[in-house]
């Protein structure tokens, strides 16, 4: 129990001290826990720690990880990704794993071990890319779900490449008996398919998949619903560990990679009500156990190894890198993406993988590596690991402020790759109340905002906010403008306004648009334009101040709405009958027709609304 406590107080004190440093110098948290890995690891080897062992608990973060992803994503727009996921995926895994390959021929390897190579080291990390993504604001953004996209075909690559391993075996290795040491810590195991023939293998795994969407579907919200009625917030916790952790078994007992697994079911729960329920009791663990995961692969860095072989490690490790960068930015150019997106594409998905570890193993124990090749690629793998956060901070500190520099005329807009009902033009003061209004109420919005500064802000708190210009044309038809039912007009500028209600009120005349208004003569020109449905940005909250002036005053509250009511349908009529009059081509002042019209209403209705004012006191008497 004594050595449990002090390696635990030990791991939880190395990641509370690095990872606040490293955000502070703006490293990002990843390499903080990395760091805080290294600080430790002579530590924890004193400790007589098993590092494997608890790098094998600790990728359960990775799995949590995806099924919170899998939350925020519909079956509708997983099906919608299916071209990523093939074009970019498929077309980064399999060229990944050609180049390095060749690259390993031509260094003196077997060509068996050189694919087996290139299949280890062509998967990236889930954990450092979806986590730092998250960070950052940018897992929505065009570059950051092309890299998810990626992320999700190679967690399906694993499959056949646990499959084509054995199939490289090197007989020479076997008859040594070079990985008699077994499979590892982080091997396979048993599975219920050992033994099985491929078919009957193939029917089992379509099952446990299938199994999964079917409890997702239809056992999870009777289940939830009844251990929700116990009213005890621990009991919904656990059952919500049970229901990931479950998920996870049963797709490693059918060889299935138990992120993906988790990911399916998260995807099967992202319309259900208890959706947020989960996120917020699984997040607490997902965020402990990465942070263990990235301590642990620090602290498996075997630093006398790493200094006897550093330039061998140094040389693999910017090849993995290199050849990455260089395919990825290939894929990205052929796939159409935009610049900028492309290199935080590229860099993103440059380093190896968790999943290495797990395969270098398999490798090991089916005589496709021998042991000194299999502790070569493992540092290679945490290197390129360690490095990612620095790459990121490349992205962050020359190519992002690169391409933000000048106007912003200069940024590309964001690809909207998703169509909604209501589309939002400005998520400032007002769109983003109106945005926050509809998404509680369960209404989808696509929202666009054209401040880049403030949209990164507005992403980090977790809101899918597109960048680009509401008034062109080609950005509103890629937002589905034709298929809408509401347009919430709310930019900061008249021209802009203006711009878009015309565009429009012209074009797509099916659609509701509802239009901010700067003043009482903005009004006027919007109403001229077309628009129906117009809100004074600041009539509201004057309507609220006259009415607490009236209370103020003495009035009874319930009077005092009253009179507010009535002045407001008093002052909306004699709005309605000015801008009739109203002329784009004549200067507000210089339009004799309407300030006659408003004399006339002025003394029309002056009267009558002191009249009904009064028998509103007098009732209240």
């Amino acid at each position: 129990m004594t050595d449990f406590l002090v390696i635990a107080f030990t791991i939880l004190v190395a990641g509370v001290v690095a990872v606040p440093v490293a955000t502070r110098f703006g490293l990002g948290s990843v390499l903080g826990y990395l760091i805080a890995g290294m600080a430790i690891s002579q530590l924890l080897a004193a400790l007589s720690v098993d590092i494997e062992q608890l790098q094998g608990f600790a990728e359960f973060g990775v799995v949590m990880m995806l099924f919170l992803v899998g939350l925020e994503l519909e079956p509708r727009k997983l099906w919608d990704m299916r071209g990523q996921l093939l074009g970019l995926g498929g077309g980064q895994v399999v060229a990944t794993v050609i180049v390095l390959a060749l690259i390993a021929i031509v260094s003196g390897n077997d060509w068996r071990t050189a694919l087996g190579i290139g299949m280890v080291l062509a998967l990236s990390s889930t954990a450092i890319i979806v986590q730092t993504l998250n960070e950052k604001g940018l897992l929505k953004s065009e570059g950051g779900e092309a890299s998810f996209s990626v992320l999700l075909l190679q967690d399906v690559a694993v499959i056949p490449i646990l499959a084509l391993i054995p199939l490289l075996a090197i007989p020479e290795l076997a008859a040594a008996g070079a990985a008699d040491h077994a499979e590892g810590a982080h091997g396979a195991g048993w599975t219920l398919t050992d033994g099985m023939p491929a078919w009957l293998a193939a029917i089992v795994t379509i099952a446990a998949v299938a199994s999964v969407a079917l409890i997702g579907n239809y056992l999870t919200r009777p289940i939830f619903r009844f251990i929700a009625s116990a009213q005890l917030r621990e009991l919904f916790t656990a059952t919500a560990l049970v229901f990931v952790i479950g998920i996870a078994l049963l797709m490693t007992l059918v060889g299935l990679s138990p992120a993906l697994g988790t990911f399916i079911a998260g995807v099967v729960l992202a319309n259900s009500e208890y959706r947020h329920e989960l996120e917020s009791d699984v997040e607490p663990f997902k965020g402990l156990l990465l942070g263990l995961f990235f301590i642990t692969v620090g602290a498996g860095i075997d630093f006398e190894l790493a200094i006897a072989q550093w330039d061998r490690v140094l040389f693999w490790a910017a090849v993995v890198i290199a050849t990455k960068i260089a395919v990825l930015a290939v894929i990205a150019r052929l796939a159409g993406i935009r610049r900028q997106a492309a290199w935080l594409f590229s860099l993103s998905l440059a380093q190896a993988g968790e999943f290495a570890f797990v395969l270098i193993a398999f490798a090991l124990a089916n005589f496709v590596f021998d042991e000194p090749l299999a502790d070569l690629l493992l540092l290679v793998v945490a290197l390129t690991m360690l490095v990612t956060p620095l790459l990121f901070i490349v992205y962050d500190k020359l190519i992002a402020a690169a391409y933000c520099k000048g106007e912003a005329e200069e940024r590309e807009a964001d690809l909207i790759d998703e169509e909604n009902p209501i589309i939002i033009a400005g998520r400032g003061r007002v769109g983003g109340i109106v945005d926050r209004m509809l998404q509680a109420a369960g209404f989808k919005t696509t929202v666009i905002d054209y401040d880049s500064r403030h949209l990164e802000i507005v992403r980090r708190f977790g809101y899918r906010t597109y960048f680009g210009d509401a008034t062109r044309p080609d950005l509103l038809h890629s937002a589905g403008i034709a298929k809408a039912k509401l347009l919430v007009v709310a930019l900061d500028e008249r021209e802009q306004i203006d711009k878009l209600v015309r565009y429009v009120v012209a074009n797509y005349p099916n659609v509701h648009v509802m239009a901010r208004a700067i003043d009482r003569n903005h009004v006027f020109a919007l109403w001229a334009y077309g628009c129906r449905d117009i809100i004074r940005e600041t009539y509201d909250s004057s309507l609220r101040m006259g009415r607490s002036a009236y209370e103020v005053l003495g009035v009874d509250r319930q009077q005092a709405q009253a009179m507010t009511d009535a002045f407001e349908e008093m002052d909306r009529s004699s709005m309605r009958e000015v801008a009739d009059v109203f002329r784009l081509d004549v200067p507000f002042g210089e339009n004799e027709e309407l300030m006659e019209r408003v004399k006339d209403l002025k003394t029309k209705w002056d009267p009558v609304l002191r009249e009904q004012m009064d028998d509103i006191l007098k009732r209240g008497r």
